[in-house]
This record gives structure tokens, C-alpha cells and sequence, in this order.
């Protein structure tokens, strides 16, 4: 066989490849590689080492298409606010001596989460090492997926100034006022008439302020009146970790922007799990907070007795800055140390979810253990009864319906055809609930809520995020399956929604791959050592 010059494509899993990395001296081809490596492994010193220390009095520049890094100092001070390494496959490299001291290496790679990167790279020969003077990267365009995106931008509003979160960019659910746009609410009729915001909402702002970019504002929900992530208007945003099923919602948008890798952040809302749900869907974290913490001033109403703030990222390091940015403000509560597992009837949670949680409870009571030998077991086990949570969600129904129709009513009365039958529907229950029936929900809320604050005292509970999986969408075109899958994820939701306590979502998965989650919910006030507790026990396993 004859073999391809260096100047001819060579083939790599099927794809040709050209590569005359073979011009350049050995030393040089060692560093590329090395340089690699520690790419991959987000090595931020070894990265640092292996840019030019500013020869000769002229910076060494690395350039992107957000800007240009001019100097060593600059340049490693930017891959130590890093935080995640990049995954990539190279496709195609050519390379150019320039002269006896310096070379140019151009090389194409391929995202794992989909795209090409373009890598330009002059190495220079300093002090009998090889190091890089200047590097530029272009991206992927990025595309616009309007299923998960009403409006963004590159990005669509900068951080106020550098902070915690710089280079991070949030995707905002569209029930928050971003100055400049327009809420939208999930329904067009709603979003034509909606005027322009003149500010941001308090939570978006905290965002910007500790700075984040706002990449743009994320579809939910019509009028965050749904879980299921299913949009009639403008479609359903799709699940990345679960090809082929609902994303979840009301903060289907957020969700899915960032399980793509669109956004780092996903600034949503939580009333009857509208961050749990998603998060538990496509394998993310996802906190609510203890009802009232964060201000929800500039954020559209369903029902003020339960809406929250919340967030949703893909790891746990990620969870941990933003609820730190986001909770200036010391915790109220503190966490006892004890942990109870939720023993719940075997129909309240598909097999395969409970499967998954037990496997990951017993995991992570292993892994606590590790750290407390010679000590009592703070874990424990708790049983629920059924009646408990149908008592839960009864209360939670009528509070959240009176106060749906109260919020929305006068708008929606007129509107009705505007509406996905399934909204319009929910919206027509709610407007039958009258005064003197929502009065005697508050004091039935008033009980249960310091029921379930007593139950869980200093304690962290764990239970199932959600009773299933997430639907197929075949599943959830099925009216009668969807309503049943609805109901019963929301009497899991509703004892930390009719609690007022805040709560922690972390991914797992069943044996069949397919992401669920396991709910910590603890204390009101106490949401900073929830999410501590959180990623402490998973540094562990």
C-alpha cells in the first residue's frame, strides 16, 4: 500500500485528517502534546507554564472572539477562573516553521458537545524551552434555538463589573424583567401587549453584579402553569441527556441551556417544582430556595404563597458559587448533622427512580460514614404515609389556584383562546375557587407548614426528586398519562413547597442511564448549608 505523503490527508475514525506535525523539532512536538494534556485536565499552572513569560518586554497575547489577554500575569489569572476543562477531538493540524526559533501551529478540533474550534498557536524557542507567544481561538457561531431561547444575545447584557461569577452566563426563565426587554410569560398574545422593562429584577441584577452575563432570556412554561417543560406556542425545548423526552418544567428554557452547555446558569422559578423537575429531567442541580429569601420583585406571579427563586447549573462547584453570590446574607437555620431518608409507599415512585435512589442513598451514607468513624450514625429513616402528601397537595392546589387566577385572571378572562387547552383549562378550575374557600387553605397552609418545619427540624430529609423519569413526548401527548405522571410528581414536590424550605436536586441516574434525583430539603434559612452539605458529601463518593 502506498503511503500518504505529508502533504495528503491521513485518516482518523473515518474522517480525513491532515497532520505534518512532523516538520517541527521533537522538543516542540513534546510541548504541543504536553500542552494538551494539561488543557484537558484544566491544569491552570502548567498551562500558565507553558505560555512565554513576556519575552524580550512584549506580552504574550492569547484572543478569542470576546476579546483579547494581553500578558502572562493576565492570561493565567483567566484559565484559573476557569472552570470546567474543555473536551475536544482533533480533526486536522498543520504546522510552519518560522525560522530556527519560532513555529505556527494551526489546528481544527471538535467540541464534544458538538462544533469546530479553530486553535491558532506561535510557539517560540525562550531559554532552551519551547514556549507559546500568542494564541487565538474561534468558536462555534452559536445557534439560536428559539424551542429554548425567546431572545439572546453574545451576550445579551454584560455583567456590571468582575466578580465571582466572570465568564459565566446565565439563562434567564421569561418571567424576569431584563431592562430593555419584554416579559413574555411563555404565551405571544401576552408578550405583544407586555411593556418594556425598564429595569431588571433584583435577582437578575445580583447576577450581573457578581459577574455574569445575562446570555439571554429562556422560554418556560406558559404562564409557569406547567411541569412537563411542553410549550404549545413555541415548542418544547429539548432534553439533552434524554433524547426523545419532555425537559421538564415551568423553567423548561433555562434547563435546557444549560444541559447543552449554552449557559452556565439557569435563573428560574419554583412553585410546585418548576426547578426540581427540569433539573431531575436532564441531570442537573437545581436549588429553591427558602420561600421569601430572594426577592421576587420584577418577577411574573403565579402564586405568592409558593413562587420562589431558584437556580440550576451542572455541577455541584458551579451550585456552590452561585448560591454564594446570590445569599449575601448569612443562613438563619443551621443543619443538625442528621439525615433522614424519606421510606415512601411503593406506588408514590416508579421502580426504577427508587431503585436509583436507594442505590445512591446507601452511596452516600457510605461515603458520610468514611468521615465520621468511631461516631453515632446521624442517619436515619423516615416513613411517609400517602395521606400525608394528599393532604399536602390539596392545601397547595387550592392556595396556588386562588392565587393563579388572582395574578393572572384579568388578563387571561379575555384571552382564553390564546391559551394551550391544558393552561386555559387550569386557568377555568382556578376562577371557581371563591374567597372563603382560599381562607380556610391559608389556615390549613399555616398548619401544615409548621407540620412539616417540626418533621424536618435541624434535619436534611432526602427523598425523590420526582415519581418518574422524564415522560417521552409520546407519553405526554397522552392527556390521561400526563395528568397521572403530574400528580404524582407533585405530591413529592409539595412538602417542600407547602413547607417553605428550601431544596436541593442532585443528578443521579437509574440502571437504564436515564437521569433522576435525589431531593435534600432541610431547614428554612439554612439553603448555604444545604448546598455545603451537598457538595461535601459528593466530594466523598
Amino acid at each position: 500500500m502506498t503511503q500518504p505523503s505529508e502533504h495528503e490527508p491521513h485518516r482518523r475514525d473515518g474522517q480525513a485528517v491532515h497532520d505534518n506535525i512532523e516538520v517541527l523539532d521533537a522538543d516542540l512536538i513534546v510541548a504541543i502534546g504536553r500542552y494538551e494534556e494539561a488543557l484537558m485536565a484544566n491544569d491552570a499552572k502548567r498551562l500558565s507554564a507553558m505560555f512565554a513569560d513576556d519575552p524580550d518586554g512584549i506580552p504574550v497575547v492569547r484572543s478569542d472572539a470576546k476579546g483579547m489577554i494581553v500578558g502572562h500575569t493576565a492570561i493565567g489569572a483567566f484559565r484559573k477562573a476557569r472552570k470546567n476543562a474543555p473536551t475536544r477531538r482533533l480533526i486536522s493540524r498543520v504546522a510552519r516553521r518560522l525560522g530556527d526559533t519560532a513555529a505556527c501551529v494551526v489546528s481544527r478540533f471538535e467540541k464534544a458537545s458538538g462544533g469546530i474550534v479553530v486553535q491558532t498557536q506561535v510557539w517560540q524557542h525562550c531559554d532552551d524551552v519551547w514556549k507559546i507567544v500568542a494564541a487565538h481561538l474561534t468558536y462555534p457561531t452559536p445557534a439560536i434555538d428559539s424551542t429554548i431561547w425567546r431572545v439572546a444575545g453574545t451576550p445579551l447584557v454584560e455583567a456590571t463589573h468582575p466578580g465571582p461569577l466572570s465568564g459565566m452566563g446565565v439563562a434567564v426563565k421569561d418571567l424576569y424583567a431584563v431592562a430593555g426587554q419584554r416579559v413574555g410569560a411563555g404565551n405571544p398574545a401576552y408578550f405583544a401587549e407586555a411593556p418594556v422593562q425598564e429595569h431588571s429584577a433584583p435577582a437578575v441584577r445580583r447576577l450581573l453584579d457578581a459577574g455574569a452575563d445575562i446570555v439571554g432570556t429562556a422560554r418556560t412554561d406558559e404562564f409557569a402553569y406547567s411541569l412537563a417543560g411542553v410549550n404549545a406556542h413555541y415548542g418544547t425545548p429539548p432534553n439533552s441527556k434524554a433524547v426523545g423526552r419532555v425537559p421538564g418544567g415551568s423553567s423548561s428554557g433555562p434547563a435546557s441551556a444549560v444541559a447543552s452547555g449554552q449557559a452556565a446558569i439557569g435563573l428560574g422559578t419554583d412553585t410546585a417544582g418548576s426547578i426540581r423537575i427540569p433539573s431531575a429531567y436532564q441531570g442537573l442541580w437545581g436549588l429553591r430556595t427558602t420561600h421569601g429569601r430572594v426577592s421576587r420583585e420584577g418577577v411574573h406571579p403565579l402564586s405568592e404563597s409558593f413562587d420562589t427563586v431558584g437556580w440550576m447549573t451542572r455541577d455541584a462547584q458551579t451550585m456552590d458559587f452561585v448560591t454564594q453570590a446570590m445569599l449575601p446574607d448569612r443562613d438563619t437555620a443551621t443543619l443538625s448533622g442528621e439525615v433522614a431518608v424519606c421510606a415512601l409507599p411503593g406506588q408514590m415512585v416508579d421502580a426504577d427512580v427508587a431503585q436509583a435512589f436507594a442505590r445512591s442513598c446507601d452511596a452516600m451514607h457510605d461515603a458520610a460514614l468514611a468521615g465520621v468513624r468511631g461516631q453515632a450514625d446521624p442517619w436515619g429513616e423516615i416513613t411517609l404515609d400517602a395521606g400525608m402528601f394528599d393532604g399536602f397537595l390539596d392545601v397547595f392546589s387550592t392556595v396556588r389556584g386562588y392565587e393563579a387566577w388572582r395574578a393572572n385572571g384579568g388578563w387571561v378572562a379575555g384571552h382564553m383562546d390564546a391559551l394551550a387547552p391544558d393552561i386555559a383549562e387550569r386557568f377555568r378550575r382556578d376562577a371557581l375557587i371563591g374567597e372563603a374557600a382560599y381562607r380556610r387553605g391559608l389556615e390549613r397552609l399555616e398548619r401544615s407548614r409548621a407540620m412539616i418545619r417540626s418533621l424536618v427540624g435541624g434535619k436534611v430529609l432526602l427523598m425523590p426528586t420526582a415519581a418518574t423519569v422524564a415522560p417521552t413526548l409520546g407519553e405526554q401527548d397522552d392527556a390521561e398519562t400526563a395528568a397521572r405522571t403530574r400528580t404524582r410528581t407533585m405530591r413529592l414536590t409539595s412538602l417542600a413547597g407547602v413547607g417553605g424550605l428550601p431544596a436541593l436536586t442532585m443528578p443521579i441516574t437509574t440502571e437504564q442511564g436515564l437521569p433522576c434525583g435525589v431531593c435534600l430539603i432541610g431547614p428554612a434559612g439554612s439553603d448555604k448549608a444545604l448546598v455545603t452539605f451537598a457538595k461535601e458529601l459528593c466530594r466523598r463518593l
